[in-house]
């Protein structure tokens, strides 16, 4: 096409080659003229285009088919595992310190039950069956027969009356004392000693006594009765009376000194201390356990200082019985 031919007289192209269609461009309907009018012209608005029917067909036709799908699993937070195992830890140090809690009260509990049960171990007066204040003095009479303490085949029964009993202990008394095996339980031994006692029961005569300290020889050696002042002594075993004699402290004569040869126990003798004989009571007397009157327990307290004052309301006074054999008759 030489240059300048109309679009119209354009020379027909080879059958061999596309026909490219060129599209007249939209004549304008004004004409640019210079000067101030040409800052009024406004660009026309974009024309909307048209969707061919084809095309629409074919994006109705590209909407997906509906399926069911699985639920996708709603990935963790960063973090959040570590969070819940230091939770779950909090937790078990929390349910660790509350068990231990209440195996602390519960062994405190029963620690104070253990100490309840078997007595805190102090120096307490000791009671046995019955026992009375110290400063009661109301006309006492015979004891009922209890037996207190025990030597071989020897039954010592209580020599006062049970309701004027204000503590009962055993000392040391000297190489010549022979060994008593106490009746009843003693009140101060330790938490192990308690619990021993309670395990293995009582021997059913509800007394209870001390073993005190000081003096050389048996532990049990000397049998201490506190009762108050002026309380009948009466014989703690059968036989007959062999010696009545005073005894002397720092050259002063406090109370009678009885000795007692028990029935059927010719090797031993039953001595009594800390009294004033009754004014009938001779040598050669038959006694009968609980039944005859020895004397009167007298008050001691200016010479000498009582260990069993420690578990009694009064100054500690008390009748004072040993168990010698008998080559050491009327021995101080």
């Amino acid at each position: 096409m030489a240059p300048g031919t109309p679009y119209d007289q354009q020379a027909e192209a080879p059958a061999n080659r596309p026909v490219r269609r060129c599209w007249r461009p939209d004549a304008w309907d004004w004409q640019p003229v210079d000067g101030s009018l040409a800052l009024e012209w406004e660009e026309p608005p974009p024309q909307p285009r048209l969707t061919l029917a084809s095309e629409a067909g074919s994006r109705l036709n590209d909407r997906p088919a509906s399926g069911s799908l699985l639920r996708m699993a709603w990935p963790e937070a960063p973090g959040l595992a570590a969070r819940a195992a230091l939770r779950e830890r909090k937790r078990a140090r929390v349910q660790r310190a509350r068990r231990f809690a209440a195996l602390a009260f519960a062994g405190a509990v029963a620690l104070v039950l253990l100490l309840t049960a078997f007595g805190a171990g102090g120096e307490r007066p000791v009671e046995t069956v019955g026992l009375a204040p110290a400063q009661r003095l109301l006309p006492s009479g015979p004891p009922s027969p209890q037996v207190v303490a025990l030597y071989e085949t020897l039954r010592v029964q209580l020599p006062v009356n049970q309701g004027r009993v204000t503590a009962i202990g055993y000392h040391a008394a000297g190489e010549s004392a022979l060994a008593l095996e106490a009746v009843g339980s003693q009140a101060n031994a330790g938490v192990f000693g308690r619990l021993v006692q309670h395990l293995v029961g009582g021997d059913g005569s509800g007394i209870r006594y001390y073993l005190l300290e000081g003096g050389i020889g048996p532990h049990t050696g000397g049998l201490d009765i506190g009762a108050p002042v002026g309380t009948d002594v009466y014989a703690p075993v059968d036989g007959t009376v062999i010696a009545v004699s005073d005894r002397v402290v720092d050259e002063l004569t406090y109370g009678k000194r009885i000795e007692i040869q028990p029935a059927g126990e010719s090797g031993v003798v039953v001595a009594l201390t800390n009294l004033r004989a009754d004014p009938s009571l001779s040598v050669g007397d038959p006694v009968v356990a609980t039944r005859t009157k020895l004397g009167r327990i007298l008050d001691l307290s200016k010479v000498e200082r009582a260990a069993l004052a420690r578990y009694t309301q009064d100054t500690g006074q008390h009748v004072h019985v040993e168990v010698h054999t008998a080559a050491s008759l009327s021995a101080p």
